[in-house]
């Protein structure tokens, strides 16, 4: 269903990366979710009323607030589509991961009541109607609910976007509750403990986990969090692919929202070649870079002493004594000058955050461990944060 919707209102509908389709394809299904959603608030409203349901009326009360989830998602995407202006140069993509968390948050709220009313139902138990009629509409919200997952969760994988994904894994924690709703529903056939009121505090814990992991998913891109590894190895081999561009560091991503990404980062190249040229190449991999991973990228230009033989042994030594103390050491800039009784060796070194060692301690340890091979050099050294961030 959602991808003849797609086909008949969204232009250009699997260009997944352009802004519009994009905005079009978060709009159309938090528009379908606000119709599917009220749906099943008025059928399990319904069917919990005939029953006498508590968990089975506050489920329907989740569906109304996954509606009311549906609308802020829209707006979101609305209001995170707006163009750069000169109080936000940087677009308003961001607009779209605090719609997410303000989801999480009416996730959390309804796990709260819920929790609330089921303690209630254990503390003063009321007797619950077994209704086949109930027991069938539960199931038919099942198969919505996960049916809403799945297209929830497929579109937002492709146009990548944590809101969508938060509102698919909160459809397919309802498939879950609302599953337990029905365990409890059939077992008061069969018990008279205040099953009902279990089922319901079952239900909100699912709900909690779910507001929490999305809360997680929204608040880390709002935080800045590092780039995948996997990300930082693509845009490494990028680089390193325009040649004569020998070596990167210092890349630093920054988040604006979905396809709205800046990168920058320092590339190393030969310092003996005519400057103009290396400044053309550099300005072919920042475009390359820019239509590839749908960014805007900046690029500085380290020169590099790749002829010298003694500063590549010294560089050699030093890959090893950084290694030595920790493998997740690495050391980049590195340039000598060299003097009548000794040579210092300049460079910088990017301390992973789970090194232990303080930064006056690493200097201390890497000086020594080049000195004990080579007396006559000096280190001189700047502790640097890994970036990626």
């Amino acid at each position: 269903m959602i991808k003849l919707l797609a086909k008949l209102f969204v232009k250009n509908w699997t260009d997944y990366k352009n802004p519009d389709v994009r905005k079009k394809y978060g709009i159309l299904c938090g528009l379908y979710g606000v119709f599917l959603n009220i749906l099943l608030f008025i059928a399990k409203f319904t069917a919990g009323t005939l029953i006498s349901s508590i968990a089975l009326v506050a489920d329907a009360f989740n569906n109304l607030s996954d509606a009311a989830s549906s609308v802020i998602s829209v707006l979101g995407f609305k209001l995170s589509s707006k163009k750069p202006d000169q109080e936000h140069p940087f677009g308003h993509g961001r607009i779209e991961y605090i719609a997410g968390f303000v989801i999480s948050l009416l996730i959390f709220l309804m796990g709260f009541e819920l929790l609330k009313n089921s303690i209630e139902a254990i503390i003063t138990p009321e007797p619950v109607k077994t209704s086949v009629a109930g027991i069938v509409i539960m199931v038919a919200a099942i198969l919505v609910k996960l049916y809403m997952y799945i297209y929830n969760h497929s579109i937002a994988k492709k146009i990548d976007s944590v809101t969508m994904e938060a509102t698919a894994k909160d459809s397919l924690s309802d498939t879950i509750s609302t599953a337990v709703v029905i365990v409890s529903v059939i077992a008061t056939k069969f018990t008279t403990l205040p099953v009902d009121g279990i089922a319901g505090v079952i239900v909100a814990l699912f709900i909690f986990f779910t507001g929490k992991e999305a809360a997680s998913e929204t608040l880390e891109p709002l935080l800045g969090s590092a780039p995948s590894s996997e990300f930082v190895e693509q845009i490494e081999k990028e680089v390193i692919s325009h040649k004569p561009i020998c070596g990167m560091h210092d890349l630093v991503v920054h988040d604006y929202g979905p396809g709205r990404m800046m990168i920058t980062l320092h590339a190393e190249v030969p310092g003996d070649m005519d400057i103009f040229y290396l400044h053309e190449i550099i300005d072919k991999t920042e475009f390359d870079i820019m239509k590839k991973f749908n960014c805007q990228a900046t690029i500085h230009m380290d020169p590099v002493d790749i002829n010298n033989k003694d500063l590549s042994e010294l560089k050699e030594i030093l890959v090893k004594s950084t290694s030595f103390i920790d493998p997740a050491l690495t050391v980049h800039d590195v340039r000598m000058v060299p003097g009548k009784e000794h040579t210092n060796l300049i460079f910088d070194v990017v301390k992973p955050f789970d090194c232990k060692l303080s930064d006056e301690e690493l200097r201390k340890k890497i000086s020594s461990l080049i000195k004990a091979a080579r007396k006559d050099v000096n280190c001189v050294i700047k502790v640097d944060i890994p970036f990626c961030g």
